[in-house]
């Protein structure tokens, strides 16, 4: 037997930056000379569209943290609507007894496990996160994106269900004006309740971004030029509603942005070029006038038309900036320098008894 340990990543709920930690760990880990190992034993859908949905998420962590074949445990099953289907109608698997290699001996020093995306998810197979952190025989870091103070009585919440498995708590996508608060107040009140505070990150508009690529398949949207320019990362929303003089002050202030606006609005769409902007979104599925294209083809920038007004267009691309997935290796590198400079990694591993094999000095 060997004396390979488990840490479950779970989460408070979907979207919290749960794999993004997963990576941002494991990079540490192997930083410090430590053989991990990786597993996530439910796969999730990054897309609605389930007939088109490896689990990305997995594959890209595999392909970042460099792990070899024996170094990745299997995924169980996928947590779609066909499964699920046929686990409600009594046809079931066990998989609560498939999660026993999870916690089989390991030759790897640690096995990270990523979890459901949120506490309850995953109770109709038996593998909700309480139940995975009993099987597994792991104890729980728990990934929480902050929404405001009262996140707090979601983490109680949390420890009264996983009780000592809880190990600790990971604050996540913290505003820059909160951080101080987050830092005592909220701290000396997880003391209080003897809920370790591993970690506090700070907001990162590169973390919160999304590809053009992926408003192009959210939107379900015509590239009509610089369809080779997809990879462009959105930072912000910028809606063209009003005068082309009150656009244009607006546009400046923003960085990254992907613009909505009309396709008949030809003086809006030609500002949007002059400014920072990664992508134009034409409403009403109209093209553009052929200087704006030249333009656009000049600057590099994919100008997308779509068959919606510009209400459900702003909704969903909204949706998307809620739904962030981590695709990019610069979100990695990103994540990676985020968690050396405000995550507690010696802490971590001397909680769990792990003896670092390099030491690390200073930060990436």
């Amino acid at each position: 037997m060997s004396d390979s340990k488990k840490l479950l990543i779970g989460s408070t709920e979907p979207y919290s930056g749960k794999t993004a930690t997963v990576l941002g760990l494991g990079l540490q880990l192997k930083q410090r000379g430590i053989d991990i190992a990786y597993g996530k034993p439910i796969s999730t859908c990054a897309t609605e569209r389930l007939e088109v949905c490896p689990d990305e998420d997995r594959q890209f962590i595999t392909q970042m943290l460099d792990l070899s074949g024996d170094r990745v445990k299997p995924t169980l099953f996928s947590l779609d609507a066909e499964t699920i289907q046929t686990q409600m109608s009594g046809a079931t698997a066990d998989y609560a007894a498939q999660l026993g290699s999870y916690r089989d001996a390991e030759d790897a020093a640690l096995l990270l496990i990523e979890g459901p995306g949120t506490l309850d998810e995953g109770t109709l197979f038996g593998l909700s996160l309480p139940q995975m952190a009993a099987l597994a025989d792991a104890p729980v870091l728990l990934v929480a994106r902050f929404q405001s103070m009262l996140m707090v009585d979601g983490l109680l919440a949390a420890k009264q269900k996983l009780g000592d498995r809880l190990l600790g708590v990971l604050i996540n996508d913290v505003p820059d004006e909160q951080l101080p608060l987050v830092q005592t107040t909220v701290r000396d009140c997880l003391d209080r309740y003897q809920i370790p505070l591993f970690g506090v990150l700070p907001s990162s508009p590169l973390m919160r971004s999304v590809s053009v690529g992926e408003l192009v398949e959210r939107l379900d949207a015509e590239i009509v030029c610089c369809g080779d320019r997809l990879e462009g990362l959105v930072e912000s929303l910028s809606i063209g509603a009003m005068n082309v003089n009150s656009a244009l002050k607006y546009f400046r202030r923003a960085d990254n942005m992907a613009v909505v606006t009309g396709g008949d609005r030809a003086d809006i769409q030609l500002a949007a070029l002059e400014t920072s902007t990664q992508c134009l979104v034409l409403t009403g599925h109209l093209p553009p006038r052929a200087d704006i294209l030249g333009r656009a083809k000049e600057l590099e920038v994919p100008i997308l038309s779509v068959d919606l007004d510009t209400l459900t267009t702003v909704e969903k691309i909204e949706k998307a900036f809620q739904q962030v997935r981590l695709h990019e290796p610069i979100k990695a590198e990103c994540m990676h320098l985020l968690m050396e400079q405000h995550f507690e990694i010696d802490r971590l591993l001397a909680t769990l008894s792990i003896q670092p094999a390099l030491s690390v000095s200073g930060s990436v």
